[in-house]
């Protein structure tokens, strides 16, 4: 039997990821103050909610940051796959945190609905215009590691939320100002928190495959099984496993059973380069079995892989 580990670390990616977030965080913390205040002067819900979503966003990007830091720590005798799961802890924490706050502004809103406030509508257009600027830039920023990275791409929707909530704000405040509807205040407010829960719900979902070992999206185990046992002198692939350490970092194991005189060091190596380059799995562990041993073990229970 013959074993063999391929593992590649994106640390250039990781860097990029760490100068995307301390930069937007940095956009995204300045702002809410001014925010808050506006929001505040203005007695405006739907600049408040916006405020709060901005919040979140300083304190997701926080987080965020803090694990991509983590997943940077080389691995220990206890945490053999170093710390890369951190980061699926965080886009699951913000995940989280994005749900609460749409039941937060969507309770709220339906209080002042009933009873809307005066609102000033001008401070109200202006403080949003200038957040839906900054959210703009941050959407800028994080978009190059959005793609790759669960962490980031949790931090990219906040931001989005945020956006969608400046534009939501803008909108409530003209109709405010132009035609004294007081009750586009909470209206937004409403939108706003259905846009947090739509993003927030896709990423929770998503955070939940990857700690539950699920199969990562876009790669089918039919496909990879077929794909292996195709390879010449491989008779059959069998107990394969794949699913995701964090995002963008896909593992496998398997069997492969072998013909008799086929090179145990061959296969592994022309397995690995097939799940390298065709279903973007960097990390394999491979054992190989020849025919022989294969049918005098069956029905032998093999050593359970285990991630």
């Amino acid at each position: 039997m013959g074993h063999e580990h391929h593992h590649h670390t994106p640390a250039d990616a990781a860097e990029g990821n760490r100068k995307r977030l301390t930069l937007a965080l940095v956009l995204t913390a300045t702002y809410m103050i001014a925010e808050v205040i506006g929001g505040l002067a203005a007695n405006s819900l739907a600049l408040l909610a916006d405020a709060g979503h901005m919040f979140s966003d300083a304190a997701a990007l926080g987080l965020s940051l803090v694990a991509v830091l983590l997943a940077q720590r080389p691995a220990t005798s206890q945490r053999t796959y170093g710390f890369h799961r951190a980061e699926i802890l965080a886009a699951l924490t913000n995940g989280a945190a994005l749900l609460v706050l749409s039941v937060l502004i969507t309770r709220e809103a339906w209080e002042r609905l009933s009873s809307p406030p005066e609102v000033q509508g001008a401070l109200m257009l202006a403080v949003a215009f200038g957040g839906l600027a900054i959210n703009f830039a941050n959407l800028i920023v994080l978009s190059g590691g959005r793609n790759e990275s669960l962490n980031v791409r949790g931090a990219w929707l906040h931001v989005m939320g945020d956006a969608l909530g400046s534009v939501g704000a803008i909108a409530a405040g003209a109709g405010i100002y132009f035609f004294g509807w007081w009750w586009a205040d909470p209206a937004a407010s409403f939108v706003i928190a259905a846009l947090v829960l739509y993003s927030a719900w896709g990423l929770v979902r998503e955070t939940l495959d990857v700690l539950m070992q699920g199969v990562p999206k876009g790669i089918s185990v039919d496909e990879v099984a077929t794909a292996l046992k195709e390879l010449p002198g491989v008779l059959d692939a069998h107990d394969l496993h794949v699913w995701a350490l964090t995002s963008g970092r896909n593992i496998a194991t398997t069997h492969l059973v072998i013909t008799a005189d086929a090179d145990h060091q061959s296969i592994i190596d022309a397995a690995n380069r097939l799940l390298a380059e065709r279903f973007t799995i960097e990390h394999a562990t491979i054992q190989v079995e020849h025919d022989e041993l294969a049918n005098r073990c069956n029905p032998c229970s093999p050593t359970a892989a285990v991630g």
